[in-house]
């Protein structure tokens, strides 16, 4: 499944950029994150408590960044397993769009499932996708405006 929104955010482009690949604010913004702790200049190691539908799952897992085309792209990705419910991967591809003391911020996300939560059907996973998406970005957005 494919997501896709833009947001403009309060911050100039290189701000913007550095907190979005803090592990401090990555913690606050990735929704029912218990920890991240940074294994690599652009790897993470992450535990996620995550319900959709009637299932709660503890996720433990990994995210990477891509930085190569800093400061206007990047790319996160991440995987986590989360035991009899299965698991869960996906990524974001994140542009950054310079508009002086804000940033535009295009994403893309990808989200799949397997396992048990897999079979909670398509449109409650899509669901929950573009809601966890959408979370994690407004908590990132907050957080910049905290900034200011």
């Amino acid at each position: 499944m494919n997501l896709a929104e833009e947001i403009v955010i309060s911050g100039q482009l290189d701000t913007v950029f550095v907190s979005l690949i803090d592990p401090e604010v990555l913690k606050r913004c990735i929704p029912g994150c218990e920890e991240l702790e940074k294994t690599s200049d652009t790897d993470f190691a992450a535990k996620v408590v995550l319900k959709i539908g009637p299932v709660k799952a503890k996720f433990s897992g990994t995210v990477s960044l891509d930085v190569s085309r800093a400061p206007h792209h990047l790319t996160l990705s991440g995987a986590g397993e989360g035991g009899l419910a299965g698991f869960a991967k996906g990524g974001a591809n994140v542009e950054l769009v310079d508009q002086g003391n804000e940033t535009l911020l295009r994403y893309s996300a990808t989200a799949e499932t397997g396992g048990k939560i897999a079979q909670l059907g398509a449109r409650l996973i899509e669901s929950t996708a573009k809601k966890l998406s959408k979370a994690f970005f407004n908590n990132f957005e907050k957080i910049m405006i905290d900034k200011e």
